[in-house]
């Protein structure tokens, strides 16, 4: 379909969306329900083989959040297979998943997406989100002991030595690609410790509407009453690739990392040694191949959480992003096999699916302006050109805002400004592009 048929078409959709809306008697909760207990003993992170005798649940609770939509707090997958759409893949065996559009917002499909389970390394995007602006990305640290005291047992690490000097690029990197958590540990220090981090990122959080996820720990290990959704993975990624360095981090393949400094001859050599990308999408694997079009995000694994992951892909101009909590199906990289037959699907569907639900902005965020405290190595970008954002045919919902905030926000619709009143709220067209994604750069 052209594309200025395509964007009436979009706009035509969110306006009829908008008319609906004059019928809802009251917007959807935004509260949260309490999180489903999660073991107390210590538990495995992504290298770690420990195990423990109490997992979460494996049914979803009756009542969970309808932040983006009521279907989205409903049990079960939410899609409308209407004519023209394609069925759902059948061996699907996540607990939970949700399939977007990433820049207009409009959720395709989900399963469980407000399911609270423990997250795994998938909550270092909402910590990278939060930290990732703060420090330039040449600013080095010498790191100390304390820097990587508090750890838990069995974490994935770069490694990072103690006594050696890094960048704050190659701390991130350590974070993307090995989901380190003495790196992670390190940029909470250089933070103001991991208490300030933890309540730094549970502010943040709030602020994007997750209102499904506690932190506890900074670095995703498994902790008591630590959890996320689906969803709200979904918007720390969404947030997150609005920052350039974000961007870039989450589809590195691979790189070379400071190792530690020796003695040669009477001069001191900072060796090097290689880390690559544990996301399998991106970086393959015997049974996965990379997957077109794949720009990152974060993956994750640990006892309690069992495998995660959020991944974004572009293909034929389109940009969707996809998570997967935990399949049950016990297979090598399952995971990574899901998400892929998942993004399969909603680029076959995108266009042509009633949304089930959206993605929602962040409060409190002023009009097509950067993340709050963005700088040149956090930055956000991108035009405001129209590409709208749909609810859910059945539970169409308007903002909680004033129709002046979120990121990117374009109000332009073919030529002109359209701005609803619905039950005393207003309904805005959002965008949130992707500008430079780094999908487009050349893969070693």
């Amino acid at each position: 379909m052209p594309a200025p048929l395509q964007t009436i078409r979009r706009s035509l959709l969110v306006l009829s969306a908008a008319l609906s809306s004059l019928a809802l008697t009251a917007p959807s909760a935004l509260a949260a329900p309490s999180p489903t207990p999660t073991p107390t003993g210590p538990t495995a992170t992504p290298s770690s083989s420990a195990s423990s005798s109490v997992t979460p649940t494996a049914t979803p609770p009756a009542n969970m959040s309808s932040v983006g939509g009521s279907r989205l707090g409903m049990a079960g997958t939410q899609v409308d297979l209407t004519a023209g759409v394609p069925v759902l893949p059948k061996d699907l065996t996540a607990r939970s998943w949700i399939v977007s559009d990433a820049e207009s917002g409009a959720v395709l499909a989900s399963h469980n997406a407000h399911w609270r389970l423990p997250p795994a390394s998938t909550l270092k995007m909402l910590f990278a989100d939060t930290v990732l602006p703060k420090f330039p990305k040449t600013t080095e640290h010498k790191v100390v002991a304390a820097d990587l005291a508090g750890m838990g047992a069995g974490s994935s690490v770069v490694p990072i030595k103690e006594g050696e000097s890094y960048t704050v690029h190659d701390l991130w990197l350590g974070v993307f690609l090995r989901s380190g958590n003495d790196a992670v540990h390190v940029l909470s220090h250089m933070n103001g410790g991991v208490d300030k981090t933890v309540a730094d990122m549970n502010a943040h959080a709030q602020d994007l509407q997750a209102l499904d996820t506690h932190v506890v720990t900074p670095d995703g290990y498994d902790e008591p009453g630590q959890v996320s959704s689906a969803y709200d993975l979904t918007l720390f990624a969404r947030s997150g690739l609005q920052k350039k360095d974000f961007r870039e981090y989450c589809s590195t393949v691979s790189t070379k990392f400071p190792g530690e400094t020796t003695k040669k001859k009477g001069k001191s050599v900072r060796g090097t040694f290689e880390i690559r990308n544990t996301n399998r999408l991106l970086s393959g694997d015997s049974d996965v191949s990379v997957y077109p079009g794949i720009a990152g995000v974060k993956n994750g694994n640990t006892t309690n959480a069992g495998a995660t992951f959020t991944g974004v892909a572009e293909r034929g101009g389109k940009v969707l992003l996809v998570t997967v909590m935990n399949p049950e199906k016990n297979e090598h990289n399952e995971v990574y096999k899901e998400a892929a037959k998942i993004l399969d699907w909603g680029f076959q569907a995108d266009g042509k699916v009633q949304p089930v639900g959206e993605l929602v902005a962040p409060k409190n965020v002023p009009q097509a302006s950067a993340q709050p405290g963005a700088t040149a190595t956090g930055e956000a970008g991108g035009d405001t050109a129209t590409k709208p954002s749909a609810s859910g045919s059945a539970s169409t919902t308007a903002s909680e805002d004033d129709g002046s905030s979120g990121v990117g926000i374009a109000l332009a619709i073919t030529g002109g400004l359209l701005v609803l009143l619905a039950a005393g709220v207003f309904l805005v067209n959002r965008r949130w592009p992707l500008p430079d994604l780094v999908r487009r750069r050349p893969r070693p």
